[in-house]
């Protein structure tokens, strides 16, 4: 009897590991068989598909990144140093920092927007907005280095901007607050017809991209 059990025992065994083992025949479903990550992978020495200009928001710069892959290409300083670059620290970068506040080595970027050629992306330069410091800057991407950074005048925070006008004509900037024109100390209880948002138009030169 003691035989007949164990042999039923064994049996059951070696028929639970072969059924664990086995598909049977259908699809897993499982993270480990998922093809989510072959559909995303780029192999190297290939190309991703596009690049995605991600705002770094208080670190004041951008990042690029290939898609569909996902992989990281460069962190291109804008409105912030960089050491590991010398950016903002050479003489090179330095004076591009400077502002009518001084030397403003940091910012909120936001928006960045790409040149177009009747209204499709052209892929000649990148235009990003700094909050903070009313500002708008340029970046070749023919190096991915930023190459001009221009200031707004009459910006109350420069969020609602970079807008590129279909053949990038201009550069718009909208402005976050209303301020009074010209800037001045004046009553909450004024605000009435006299504080306004400014909307600037930022001529672009069509051959090096200019601001």
């Amino acid at each position: 009897m003691k035989t007949i059990f164990k042999s039923l025992l064994s049996i059951t065994i070696v028929s639970l590991v072969l059924s664990s083992c086995g598909n049977g025949g259908t699809s897993q479903k499982g993270a480990l068989s998922s093809s989510a990550a072959e559909k995303v992978y780029v192999a190297p020495g290939e190309h991703d598909e596009f690049y995605a200009f991600v705002s770094g928001g208080f670190s004041g710069q951008l990042a690029v990144y290939g898609l569909p892959s996902g992989r990281l290409f460069k962190v291109i300083p804008v409105f912030s140093v960089d050491a590991e670059k010398a950016y903002g620290f050479n003489e090179e970068t330095k004076p591009m920092l400077n502002t009518s506040h001084g030397f403003i080595p940091w910012d909120d970027s936001h928006h960045p927007d790409i040149s177009q050629t009747n209204g499709v992306l052209d892929g000649r330069w990148v235009f990003i907005n700094g909050n903070n410091t009313p500002r708008i800057a340029k970046i070749d991407l023919t190096t991915f280095e930023t190459t001009e950074i221009i200031e707004v005048p009459n910006s109350a925070g420069n969020h609602s901007s970079s807008f590129v006008t279909e053949n990038t004509e201009y550069v718009v900037a909208g402005t976050r607050f209303s301020i009074p024109f010209p800037q001045k100390d004046m009553p909450i209880d004024e605000y009435k017809g006299n504080f306004k948002g400014a909307l600037t138009f930022i001529s672009v030169n069509p051959e090096d991209g200019e601001m």
